[in-house]
């Protein structure tokens, strides 16, 4: 495979931001928003389901408060195509992060507080493999294809189930967290249950 291409090469199908300040299970978030993502094929770029990540930066303050950075950049091949491939770019910030304790149904459980800010931005590369960019012959042709011949592949099919997904993702974490969501429909039981206690929520 060839080096992650620069974004310029791609085309943004979306782009959300969800943040949330309170009490939440940061582990459990982590974990579950990876278990989504594998249930839904996305991959590591080197192939691996169990890692997504590819920068960490971690700042602890004399009071013990975190400020963490954390970069993912998972993608999905659709179809198998050899021309087409998705990406999803998350960006974690999470500032004054602590551990702290909860009481639930008597039930004493581990959990943080603070906030965390996640900016996730959803992209559709096209030839992906360079085999058009690296052709001495259909290098020529390459732009001509894609907006000419491809264009209603790209942006009426590929780009718009791209969109779905993300936002279906952005529902996801949404829903996760207990904050208000947009989607026309809502699941009647997640299948991941909640670790997010807002404070305004009993």
């Amino acid at each position: 495979m060839p080096p992650i291409p620069p974004k310029g090469d791609r085309i943004t199908a979306a782009k959300f931001r969800v943040k949330y300040k309170d009490v939440f299970d940061m582990a459990q978030f982590y974990k579950d928003l990876h278990d989504w993502l594998d249930e839904y094929g996305w991959k590591d770029y080197e192939n691996k389901k169990d890692y997504y990540e590819n920068f960490y930066l971690e700042k602890v303050d004399m009071g013990g408060l975190k400020e963490i950075l954390i970069k993912w950049r998972p993608l999905k091949i659709p179809d198998g195509s050899n021309y087409y491939c998705y990406w999803l770019d998350f960006d974690f910030h999470c500032i004054a992060l602590k551990a702290t304790e909860i009481v639930k149904e008597g039930v004493k459980l581990k959990a943080h507080k603070g906030e965390v800010e996640l900016t996730v931005t959803a992209t559709l590369e096209i030839d992906y493999r360079g085999d058009f960019k690296s052709h001495p012959i259909l290098k020529l042709f390459r732009k001509l294809f894609q907006e000419r011949i491809m264009r209603k592949d790209i942006y009426d099919e590929r780009k718009r189930e791209l969109y779905r997904e993300a936002y279906e993702l952005q529902n996801f974490i949404k829903s996760w967290f207990k904050l208000k969501t947009h989607l026309p429909y809502e699941e009647v039981k997640s299948f991941f249950p909640s670790y997010a206690w807002p404070s305004h929520k009993k």
